[in-house]
């Protein structure tokens, strides 16, 4: 079951860019636009805890475990 950030969702849903969301931050907009991305294998407890905070929003929303089909 791989967890996944749904970062860019949310950020869609309340019409926030990601440089926004950086910039809220204070940290690189690289930062976030990797975090958006679908490539994401890690990320700092951090850096999770600021978005959550910066977003008002909880853990449990922004990471989601999926569903892995098995041939």
């Amino acid at each position: 079951m791989p967890i996944r950030l749904r970062l860019k969702e949310i950020l869609e849903e309340r019409g926030m860019s990601q440089r926004e969301l950086a910039r809220r931050m204070n940290i690189r907009p690289s930062t976030i636009s990797h975090l958006c991305s679908d490539k994401v294998n890690a990320a700092y407890f951090d850096t999770l805890e600021q978005i959550c905070k910066t977003l008002n929003i909880g853990l449990h929303e922004l990471l989601i475990m999926e569903e892995v089909e098995e041939d």
